[in-house]
């Protein structure tokens, strides 16, 4: 059983701020998209990573999988994140994928282990983590009288991992009906098959706005390998 990692790094990070992609930021002397995919090559359980890069940056991912001992290679994303999602699928070999966001670098063997076994048993499985703040609808600047309930609300990390045959049917059944696709599991949900959950990692911290390198820096030295 091969798995392969795909690993998004094709995003514009608006809300990062800035116009270099974020994952060229340092952190602890390396690049962010490096330490990614440092975090994935641990362990033996990816065969090949396939990384997703922005078009015009795939000579300077190439240089980053030089050093990688896993075989890589890279391919150029699309318009939207499914469209880079679907890019990096084709071109992965392996029976299994994990998508993975480039700014994740704090990802664990323990958690791409557990997301992996969740795949090969139903198919399709996510790390979520539960919700434990207050939820409430706003209008016109003033919370609505009812708070939403959170017992079955949950927050969705990466890696998602699929058995790669599902996910590949599930985007080219779901992309030309320009449905909205916030990650992978929408598409394969919209394909009309179940996706299993398995608990999330509250360090796998993905890097969003400026301030979250702060975190991740103080992170990284600990996440267990």
């Amino acid at each position: 059983m091969k798995t392969s990692a795909v690993v998004l790094a094709a995003g514009r990070g608006e809300r990062f701020g800035g116009e270099r992609n974020k994952v060229w930021t340092e952190l602890s002397g390396a690049p962010l998209l490096q330490h990614t995919l440092h975090a994935l090559s641990q362990g033996n359980l990816v065969e090949e990573v396939i990384v997703v890069a922005r078009p015009g940056e795939e000579s300077e991912v190439a240089e980053l999988l030089q050093e990688l001992a896993t075989p890589a290679a890279v391919v150029p994303g699309g318009e939207r994140r499914a469209d880079s999602a679907l890019a990096g699928i084709e071109a992965a070999r392996g029976e299994f994928v994990l998508i993975h966001d480039g700014a994740r670098p704090l990802v664990t063997v323990e958690l791409l282990r557990r997301v992996l076994a969740a795949a090969v048993a139903h198919g399709a499985a996510v790390p979520v983590l539960p919700v434990v703040d207050t939820l409430r609808r706003v209008s016109n600047g003033y919370f609505l009288p009812e708070p939403l309930p959170r017992e079955n609300l949950v927050r969705v990390q990466t890696p998602q991992g699929f058995r790669r045959s599902l996910v590949l049917a599930a985007y080219h059944h779901t992309l030309p009906n320009h449905l909205d696709l916030p990650d992978d599991a929408a598409a394969v949900l919209a394909f009309g098959h179940p996706v299993a959950v398995v608990p999330g990692d509250p360090r796998n911290v993905k890097v969003t706005h400026l301030e979250d390198l702060a975190l991740v820096s103080r992170l990284l030295g600990s996440v267990p390998k």
